[in-house]
């Protein structure tokens, strides 16, 4: 499908209950362009169900160009015990290939500083993909610079379960 739009048709406004399926496809489409699309096992209905409400795991902003969701920042507030201030966490930011280089992605992440300085915020923080060259010159271009000392550490899935349940 084509957009036939440039950045100036875009708006960006906050999520609604009734993106989560543009929303989803989205992040399908990031992980296609990662080559780790078979990674994604949520759904639409996980981010309807998950992203509103007021028991709401996350918030996000959209950049809608003539009524398509054409771009995506989904993110959630964290805090900082050292810093003993909030901030955010951009868990994804999505924008559509076809207007990739049109200050999108700067807007929507923009947005969610924004918000969170609204809440008392002072800093922003995210994980890129080793592999992924481009997001990362992109966030270096805004200031959003690696962070030598830390190293990210996960569990998911049965590491995940066992930790909680006690087994390990």
């Amino acid at each position: 499908m084509t957009i036939g739009a440039n950045a100036l048709d875009v708006v960006i406004r906050a999520g609604r209950p009734q993106d989560a399926e543009a929303m989803h496809r989205a992040i399908l489409e990031m992980g296609r362009g990662l080559g780790m699309e078979a990674k994604v096992t949520s759904s639409a209905e996980d981010f309807r169900r998950c992203g509103f409400g007021p028991e709401a795991a996350f918030g996000s902003f959209v950049a809608e160009a003539r009524g398509e969701l054409v771009g995506l920042c989904l993110f959630f507030p964290i805090f900082s015990t050292w810093r003993g201030r909030p901030g955010v966490f951009i868990q994804d930011l999505y924008i559509d290939e076809r207007l990739r280089g049109q200050g999108i992605g700067e807007r929507l992440l923009r947005e969610a500083a924004s918000w969170s300085k609204a809440r008392g915020g002072d800093y922003l923080r995210l994980a890129v993909d080793a592999e992924n060259f481009a997001a990362q010159r992109f966030y270096e271009r805004l200031g959003i610079t690696w962070q030598k000392a830390d190293h990210e550490h996960a569990a998911y899935g049965d590491a995940f379960r066992a930790l909680a349940d006690g087994l390990i």
